[in-house]
Order: structure tokens, then C-alpha cells, then sequence
């Protein structure tokens, strides 16, 4: 039985490593977990990002779109993101989502040290 996504895994080099260290712990204020050789594990509060250093090369999504960290204040991580000299290239802003029922949320898309794309997402 599926209980939900235990974590997300993305791959850097090790020179890299700071740079997405950084990004995530100091500017985000999430939480690192546990490390080992090759990798870092850190906490979004209800999910994991795993970070292999191991990987490089050319980067793509896949596809995988994006993902969404969770958060009180979508306009204060947009600007701690902008801050750090990071470009949020969309939002924050209101949006509903036209479903069934509909979803009223507020949102903010910013692009992550290795070039991954993440929403900052709170329901309203």
C-alpha cells in the first residue's frame, strides 16, 4: 500500500554540492538530515530531497515537470530566493485552479541551483 512520496532525488556534481547545500538548508531553512560520500538527504517537513553527488553533465527534466514545497509565506520564499540572487520567473500570485471543487491557491516558481524547477505552493 502506497503511504506517499518518501522523497525526491536529484543529481549534482561534487562541485556542485555546496551550492545546493546552501540553497536548500541556508536559504529555505529546511533541514539536513543525514549525508554520506556521495549524497545528502534534507527534510521538507513531509517528504525528503535526496541529492546524489555523483551525477552531471547535461541536465534535463524528464518528465518531471516540477516540485512543489509546501509553505505558510509563498512571497517571503520568493524573496528570500531573489535575495540569494536567484530569478523567480513566475508569481507569486493567486490562482484557482478550475476543478471540482475548485482550488484556491498562491503560488511562486523559481529555478534551484542544479536548474530544477520549484513551486512554492500554500491553499487558500
Amino acid at each position: 500500500m502506497i503511504k506517499g512520496i518518501h522523497h525526491i532525488s536529484l543529481k549534482c556534481n561534487k562541485e556542485e554540492a555546496d551550492r545546493v547545500k546552501e540553497f536548500y538548508v541556508d536559504i529555505l531553512g529546511l533541514k539536513l538530515v543525514r549525508t554520506w560520500k556521495d549524497g545528502m538527504m534534507i527534510d521538507t517537513g513531509n517528504g525528503l530531497i535526496e541529492i546524489f553527488t555523483t551525477g552531471g553533465g547535461v541536465k534535463t527534466t524528464g518528465a518531471v515537470c516540477h516540485f512543489a514545497l509546501e509553505t505558510d509565506n509563498v512571497d517571503e520564499m520568493a524573496d528570500k530566493v531573489r535575495a540569494a540572487g536567484y530569478e523567480v520567473f513566475k508569481g507569486p500570485d493567486d490562482r484557482v485552479i478550475p476543478s471540482t471543487p475548485e482550488f484556491p491557491l498562491r503560488m511562486a516558481f523559481c529555478h534551484g541551483p542544479l536548474g530544477e524547477e520549484i513551486e512554492f505552493f500554500k491553499e487558500r
